[in-house]
């Protein structure tokens, strides 16, 4: 039990600085911190993952800021990919998987520390206004056409596949993509990945049971309790910290947990 509540507050502390990174760093210390193989972990972490995000979703549709048909079109569109990405993480070794985790950890934090948590520029925005993704300033919704349904389709797939797979949320996808390819405000995309993450854990964590995983509802329990306590303490201290220093340490962290995942991926490969 204190583990759990440890390791949760840890991973939401994390969480309430910077905006993310629960998923990417909740497995990690998960299989450090309890000695379980990733494919154990990774629904675990979801729950947490999901549950805080779902919060934050329910926050953004009471300030309108949700753009809840593209969410469910990403979730829809992402579901069976997630359940081919938890079939293939069944299926390879620990090793590789680490590796995998690692690539991903190494190159989101390649983009923090590149400055692409910063917002998009005037100009930047009316140029992915002409994009395949337009909301209509009018109405405040998406344009439906063929391409803007492809676009969010295929963000959905990548989202469900590297959930399903690695066990993380996938914010890190949804939002760099949605900037560049959308005109959605940057409020309105944190909100709409939120929500998205929510659905997509949800999805992952079912298909992850279904497919015989074992979860202890104790401890999963306690982790996504302790998750949100911390959530809530970062959030305080976020108020305080400047946003790219919050930005460098993250990029930090991860860079050594994902260069320890490597040499522990390593050992077992070889």
């Amino acid at each position: 039990m204190l583990i759990s509540l440890l390791l949760g507050i840890f991973i939401g502390l994390v969480m309430g600085l910077t905006g993310a990174g629960g998923g990417i760093l909740a497995v990690p210390a998960l299989v450090a911190g309890m000695g379980w193989p990733m494919q154990q972990a990774a629904p675990v972490a979801l729950i947490a993952v999901g549950c805080s995000a779902a919060l934050g979703a329910i926050e953004g549709f009471q300030r309108g800021l949700v753009r809840y048909r593209a969410a469910l079109w990403m979730a829809v569109a992402g579901a069976p990919f997630t359940a081919l990405g938890s079939m293939l993480a069944r299926r390879l070794s620990q090793g590789l998987l680490m590796a995998l985790f690692a690539i991903v950890m190494l190159w989101v934090a390649y983009r923090l520390m590149q400055g692409h948590g910063r917002i998009m520029s005037r100009a930047a925005q009316e140029d992915c206004g002409r994009k395949a993704g337009h909301v209509n300033p009018d109405t405040g919704r998406f344009e439906w056409g063929a391409p803007t349904i492809a676009l969010v389709g295929a963000i959905g797939a990548m989202t469900g596949a590297i959930s399903g797979l690695l066990g993380v949320g996938g914010g890190f996808v949804i939002v760099p993509l949605l900037r560049r390819f959308t005109n959605v405000s940057m409020h309105g995309i944190v909100a709409t990945s939120l929500l998205v993450v929510a659905l997509v854990s949800g999805v992952s964590v079912a298909t992850a049971v279904w497919r015989g995983a074992v979860l202890s509802y104790d401890f999963c329990a306690y982790f996504t309790l302790a998750t949100g306590a911390g959530m809530a303490l970062g959030r305080i201290l976020s108020r305080r910290l400047p946003e790219h220093r919050v930005q460098q340490g993250f990029a930090f962290v991860l860079t050594c947990v994902a260069l320890a995942l490597i040499v522990k991926a390593a050992t077992r490969i070889v």
